[in-house]
This record gives C-alpha cells, structure tokens and sequence, in this order.
C-alpha cells in the first residue's frame, strides 16, 4: 500500500497523535512541513477522507467543540500504524528521482538570451541563500526540538549548500563563456 509523501505526513501526525484537520494545518504551518512536502489546507480534509476509506485512519473520541463548529478528531488505525512504519521506512532507505524544475530549465537553456540566462542565476543564487539563511535562523530557534526535527534542517542545509556551491562554479563558467561561443541556436 503505497503512501503518498502528503498521505505520509499527514498519517505520521496522527501517529504522534489523534488530531482533527485544522489542528493538522496548524502543525503542518508552525513545522515548517510545506519546505519539503505538497500539502495544501485545501486537501487535508481530502486526504484524511482517502486514508479513512482506506483503513488507516478512523475517528476517535468526541469531535472537537472547542472553538466553533464541532471538528472529527482523526487517529491512525492499527493498519494506519504499520502503513506509516513501512512507507516512514522506505522512503528513508530508498533513493527515489526528484525532478526539480530548475533541471528542466537547464535542458531549454540554449533558448534563454546570455544575459537573461546569468540575471536568472543571479536571481536564484540570491533565493537559495535567502533560503539557507531562513533554515538557519529556523534551526537557532529550536535548539531543543527532536533529532529528527535537526536531520530534516540538516539535509535541507546541505542539499541547499551543495545547490549554492554548484551555482556559483555554474555561474562563473556562464559569466566567462563569451556571448558569441554559447552554442544558442
């Protein structure tokens, strides 16, 4: 039975324990969980709808009055539990391809004009170290979270860090190749 990474997150919160949807985007927003999962408020209630009617979450307890409307407080079913370990599990061990935009860009590149092609790498140089800067400031900010909590900012940071690293010797070979010798069609 294979999860989804939104399917996945969504069951590990509720493994952590029983909650209702908004209190799910509530922690999906405070953790920061959006840098590394598509998870939109708009689906979380379709998302538990589907691992309900898949068995591995269920209803517990009395909905949540507390504020408004009653609200169904959702927690993992015993198949719920084995699912998350098992996909938990192999989405740690197994090497799966991503397919990042920037990599689609890079094979149309020939139809990007040099001087846009090097404003565009400034601009992304710019982003990425905006965004290590942010995790950086994230992680300062929660020294006592879990270990897993500082693998998920660590291997953010370094992918991050090797993306920046890459740029720069990408960007230099840009800047020094003359306008002329691009190979542009």
């Amino acid at each position: 039975m294979d999860l989804t990474p939104a399917e996945l997150t969504l069951l590990g919160l509720l493994v952590e324990r029983p909650r209702h949807g908004y209190e799910l985007e509530e922690v999906i927003t405070a953790r920061g969980l959006r840098e590394w999962t598509e998870i939109g408020f708009s689906s979380i209630y379709y998302l538990l709808a589907k691992l309900r009617d898949r068995g591995l979450v269920e209803e517990v307890g009395e909905p949540n009055a507390g504020r408004g409307k009653a609200r169904k407080v959702f927690g993992p079913t015993a198949d719920g539990r084995r699912a998350c370990a098992r996909a938990a599990e192999a989405a740690v061990a197994e090497l799966r391809p991503v397919f990042p935009p920037v990599l689609v860009g890079l094979a149309n590149e020939p139809v990007i004009p040099p001087d846009r092609l090097r404003a565009a790498l400034d601009r992304r140089a710019h982003s990425v170290a905006a965004k290590i800067a942010e995790l950086r400031a994230a992680t300062a900010a929660q020294p006592h979270a879990p270990r897993f909590a500082h693998a998920i900012f660590d291997y953010s940071l370094a992918q991050l860090e090797a993306e920046q690293r890459w740029l720069s010797a990408y960007r230099a070979e840009v800047t020094a190749t003359p306008d002329h010798e691009e190979g542009r069609p």
